[in-house]
C-alpha cells in the first residue's frame, strides 16, 4: 500500500493519475496548503523540501514527480506505462518529464512564488510579467518538437501523459495564449475524457 500526500492544484495530481492507471494500492493524504501544513513538523519529517507530492512506499518516502512516475511504472510493468525495455525510449521519457518538472513548472511557480528567488517586491512583479513570455515558449517547443502525438512519446500511453496534462491546467492562468498550441490542447482535452483521470480529479476535490 502506497500514501500519496498530494495538495489541490499541484503537480501530485500527476502521481494520482499514474497509480490509479497501475491498478497500485494507494490512499491519498490531502496536505493544506492555505493552512500551511506543508511547513508543520509533521509533514516536515516526510519531506523536508515542505512540498508535494511525496509517496510513502514500504521502503520509504519518494519525491519529486518525474522519480515518481517512473517509480510507479517500473513497479507496475504490466500496466504498460513506459518502454521498460527500450533505455533509450525510457531515457526519452525522463527527459520529457525532467524539462516539465525543472524547466516548464519553474517557469509557472515565478508567478506566485517569488520569493523562492528573490526578496523585492520589484522582482515579484518582474516575474509575474515575464511568466506569459516564459511558459509560451515552453509550451511552443513541447507544441513543436516533444509531443509526438497522440500521446507524448507516440501511439503509446506512458506516465509522460498524466504529467503533462497535469501541467498544462495552468497554462490560462500563467497568460498562455492556447490558440497557438493546439497539439497541446487536444492533448489535455483527451486526457480529460479518461475515466482515471476523472476518478483522480473528483477523489481530489471531494476532501
Amino acid at each position: 500500500m502506497f500514501t500519496l500526500c498530494y495538495a489541490q492544484h499541484t503537480c501530485a495530481l500527476a502521481s494520482h493519475i499514474a497509480l490509479i492507471d497501475a491498478g497500485a494500492p494507494h490512499e491519498l493524504k490531502r496536505i493544506n496548503f492555505r493552512a500551511m501544513e506543508q511547513q508543520s513538523p509533521g509533514y516536515v519529517a516526510i519531506n523536508p523540501k515542505a512540498r508535494v507530492p511525496s509517496l510513502i512506499t514500504p521502503r520509504g518516502i519518494l519525491t519529486e514527480t518525474p522519480a515518481i512516475l517512473a517509480f510507479i511504472a517500473q513497479s507496475y510493468p504490466e500496466a504498460r506505462l513506459a518502454s521498460l525495455h527500450d533505455s533509450f525510449a525510457f531515457a526519452e521519457m525522463q527527459a520529457f518529464n525532467s524539462y516539465l518538472c525543472a524547466t516548464v513548472h519553474v517557469a509557472h511557480a515565478h508567478r506566485m512564488r517569488g520569493t523562492r528567488w528573490a526578496d523585492e517586491e520589484a522582482s515579484f512583479a518582474d516575474m509575474r510579467r515575464k511568466v506569459p513570455q516564459s511558459t509560451t515558449a515552453c509550451y511552443e517547443l513541447i507544441e513543436q518538437g516533444m509531443l509526438k502525438g497522440p500521446w507524448v512519446m507516440g501511439e503509446a500511453y506512458t506516465v509522460a501523459d498524466p504529467y503533462l496534462f497535469t501541467i498544462a491546467q495552468w497554462l490560462e492562468d500563467d497568460g498562455v495564449d492556447s490558440s497557438g498550441i493546439p497539439r497541446v490542447m487536444e492533448h489535455r482535452s483527451r486526457m480529460l475524457d479518461l475515466p482515471n483521470v476523472k476518478q483522480a480529479l473528483a477523489e481530489e476535490f471531494a476532501a
